[in-house]
């Protein structure tokens, strides 16, 4: 049975998170996905410390089932195997700043002409034609700009913990663009440009909150809401033991349920949904209610109660449940050189076609020698190109 993207080739130049994260799920569902990197350091979160053998952890979860070729895109010699590579290639993949792969001739202006149904992705953190496109910027960046940020929190804006441009904003968003370009394809017989901006991305993410202020005109602000901790029925709260619950229960059934198990029929009152001064209260007296038992005994308590009342895990904790083990979420490898580790599993379930992991992330440079031979270069071409640091 092949994978659902077998036969699919990805050349992808993109490092750090947001184009290795879209890359992983098209190699997780079988396309062949070869990582160009600079022959003398490759993508810089290699080295990103803790390591698990010589490189980074974030390498090893973000770039199995893919192949590594080094490659030297400023020399004439390295500018021409990409170009090889390209002629064949469904799409390339980068997360350069507008306007460089512009200046190594390696745009899709100029790869459309040797491959015109090359799909071509770039990722960048502003959009590729706008004021900000040369503006450096990371993840925190791009969500203050999308104004993501400023309803973050409870009594300030917070940071979160995920990277939500990069991921949600980015890689996400990239992935979906290429699957339905390649869809477009199809019929099209043509590849075309897709300019993913993670400030465009994240500000998608404000979908819920536009459409409250487009009703209310009310600039959204931290723990203004529903939806972030401005009322009692969706918050978290801190146990005995220092752990906390959250509480989701939004809807009139799952609120009564949550209060008959908690044994306070008296919170059961259309009110516990309106904003206003009462919610302060209301909150305080279920802080009071929870911190009366310690974490696990209050997932004894609710465990069969229908009212969104779970338990707070921390990331060994979440690896760990009988959920994550249910759905494979973590899978356990053994390299032959790191040993044994524990693997971020597959999120997509597919029913006929589903993706497996079937390498480990590649060291830099693994399959340069691999890949040079398919494109017919000589054992001695390939030393010559070794030699000369073209790869």
């Amino acid at each position: 049975m092949q994978d659902a993207l077998s036969g699919l080739k990805v050349l992808d130049l993109s490092r750090l998170l947001p184009g290795p994260f879209c890359s992983m799920l098209l190699a997780d569902l079988g396309a062949d996905v070869i990582k160009v990197e600079d022959p003398k350091g490759g993508d810089y979160f290699r080295w990103w410390t803790p390591k698990l053998g010589g490189n980074s952890g974030f390498h090893v979860v973000l770039n199995r089932n893919k192949r590594s070729l080094t490659l030297n895109l400023k020399s004439p010699e390295g500018k021409a195997i990409f170009e090889k590579l390209a002629a064949d290639a469904d799409v390339v993949l980068e997360g350069f700043r507008p306007g460089v792969m512009a200046k190594l001739g390696l745009d899709f202006e100029s790869l459309e002409q040797i491959n015109p149904r090359l799909v071509y992705c770039a990722i960048s953190g502003y959009g590729a034609d706008e004021i900000l496109a040369n503006k450096s910027g990371h993840d925190i960046n791009y969500l203050a700009r999308a104004g993501v940020l400023s309803y973050n929190g409870k009594d300030s804006p917070a940071v979160p913990g995920v990277q939500i441009a990069d991921i949600g904003g980015g890689a996400l968003l990239a992935a979906f663009s290429i699957m339905a370009a390649l869809f477009a394809r199809e019929r099209l017989g043509r590849g075309q440009f897709l300019d993913i901006s993670m400030t465009d991305g994240a500000f998608a993410w404000n979908c819920l909150r536009l459409g409250k202020f487009i009703a209310d005109a009310k600039v959204p602000t931290p723990g203004d809401d529903f939806l972030n901790q401005g009322v009692a029925c969706y918050n978290i709260y801190q146990t005995r033991d220092g752990r906390y619950m959250s509480l989701g229960a939004l809807e009139p059934q799952f609120w009564k349920s949550f209060c008959q198990t908690a044994g306070r029929p008296q919170w059961i009152t259309p009110l516990y949904f309106e904003p206003g001064a009462h919610q302060k209260e209301l909150i305080e007296s279920i802080a009071e209610f929870f911190r009366q038992k310690s974490l696990a005994q209050w997932v004894e308590h609710f465990k069969d109660a229908d009212c969104c009342c779970e338990p707070l895990l921390n990331l060994d904790e979440a690896m760990d449940t009988e959920l994550t083990r249910r759905r494979a979420m973590v899978v356990d490898l053994i390299h032959e050189s790191w040993g044994a580790y524990k693997q971020l599993g597959i999120a997509p379930k597919f029913s006929l076609t589903p993706g497996s992991i079937k390498s480990h992330a590649p060291e830099l440079g693994e399959h340069t020698r691999q890949i040079l031979e398919q494109l017919g270069y000589s054992s001695a071409g390939i030393e010559e190109l070794k030699g000369s640091g073209v790869v």
